[in-house]
């Protein structure tokens, strides 16, 4: 057995050859130094060998074949030793020099030790030395506690994105989708929400510098919506009387409320009936604390049908609240929206932080529904889905759902939430 192995380096030229083996092929007529270089790994090694056996003439910047031999010795003595053999007298000394292989030795104490005590795992050194054939595995205690692994998993916040999406689909509810960036007629114009109303006010919305203006939609639709906001249109509403100011309408901003997607499908037309739901980034200027984030996700949407009635909007947030967040209690509060009469307000216990606001939800006002062309009642409803996963993941600080923390993100057991 040999007393020698390939290095890194023995191994590579074994492979591919020497590199004054590769200029030589590569040498069918005088080629310039500089694309030589360029096409032979090694370079400056391949020329010194090539040069110091005579194969290569270099005459000024042009290199060319001197003589091609048929066999590289040192490639054959690289591939005897890979094999488990081993080469003596000048051929060993120049593979030494060139640091093509080195003494084995060490590896063989080392594999020798490694056997002397029996083995678990295959060594390099056992499988360099090939002594690996005479070792004898220790024996496996099958009831000994392993070494706990952490693998790759979804962000336990994320994961419940998923897991509330994944619900509502299989709840028969369709998912809308919708621009970041959106103008204010369907941020609060379009929901019949007053341009002079508190809500617009530049600390409780963000703005965009620049661009500053968009396109509003198509003009009859507009019309019908100034004249609901104005008068009341066609819908036996006294408006809020005011004059109403389409280049207000038309200023950009990051989408305030989940709620901004609702009133651009019922304008295109929606199944009837039919369930509709959105899950998107919104985003408010507010003061950050436990319960509170100038940007987060809204779980929002509507059912549209003949005779759907309060009742039927209430049965449908408390099966919301207790399947998607896990709580037990769940209460319903009279509430005001500008959009929706009646409204209610929608609040789970925390078993911590007690009594936590989820959800505002209501039935469009005809105000809305009638100048986008719709006629029949339609249930809405927008969920904070943060503070759903809040007490879904057993937290109480809404900031932790982009937590760091690596013990906790490791341990959370996120399966089937």
């Amino acid at each position: 057995m040999s007393r020698h192995i390939l290095t890194e380096e023995g191994m590579k030229y074994l492979r591919s050859g020497l590199p004054e083996e590769r200029l030589a092929l590569i040498l069918d007529k005088p080629l310039p130094l500089e694309e030589c270089r360029k096409r032979v790994e090694d370079f400056a090694i391949a020329l010194s060998w090539a040069k110091k056996k005579g194969l290569v003439n270099v005459s000024g910047n042009i290199i060319s074949l001197a003589g091609r031999p048929k066999t590289f010795p040192e490639r054959e003595a690289l591939g005897k030793i890979s094999g488990g053999g081993d080469v003596g007298g000048e051929m060993l000394n120049v593979l030494l020099s060139r640091n093509l292989i080195r003494r084995a030795e060490d590896d063989y104490k080392k594999a020798e030790r490694q056997l002397a005590d029996g083995i678990t795992t295959l060594t390099p050194e056992l499988i360099k030395t090939r002594l690996w054939q005479k070792a004898r595995l220790k024996p496996y205690n099958v009831e000994a506690v392993g070494r706990k692994e952490y693998p790759g998993k979804r962000h336990p916040y994320n994961q419940f994105l998923r897991f509330v999406r994944q619900k509502l689909v299989e709840m028969g509810f369709r998912e809308m989708e919708g621009p970041t960036i959106e103008l204010e007629f369907w941020n609060f114009d379009a929901l019949y929400q007053a341009q002079n109303h508190p809500s617009r006010d530049w600390t409780q919305t963000y703005s965009l510098k620049y661009p500053k203006y968009g396109a509003l939609p198509g003009k009859e639709m507009v019309a019908r919506v100034q004249a609901a906001h104005e008068n009341g249109w066609k819908t036996g509403s006294t408006g809020w009387g005011y004059k109403w100011d389409p280049k207000k309408a038309s200023q950009l901003m990051p989408r305030a409320h989940d709620t901004a997607i609702s009133p651009r499908y019922l304008s295109q037309g929606v199944e009837i009936p039919g369930k509709y739901f959105s899950l998107v980034r919104c985003y408010r200027p507010d003061v950050i604390d436990a319960t509170h984030a100038v940007e987060f996700y809204q779980m929002g949407g509507f059912v549209i049908a003949e005779g759907l009635s309060f009742r039927d909007l209430l049965g449908l947030l408390k099966m919301f609240a207790k399947d998607l967040s896990g709580a037990e209690e769940v209460k319903f509060y009279s509430d005001y929206y500008p959009f929706v009469e009646p409204g209610a307000q929608v609040s789970v216990k925390h078993p911590e932080m007690g009594w936590i606001e989820l959800a505002g939800a209501g039935i469009f006002r005809p105000e809305l529904t009638e100048p986008l062309g719709i006629k029949e009642p339609v249930i809405a409803w927008g969920f904070g889905i943060d503070r759903l996963a809040m007490i879904k993941l057993g937290i109480n600080d809404i900031r932790q759902l982009f937590s760091q923390d690596l013990k906790w993100l490791r341990e959370r057991e996120i399966a089937g939430l």
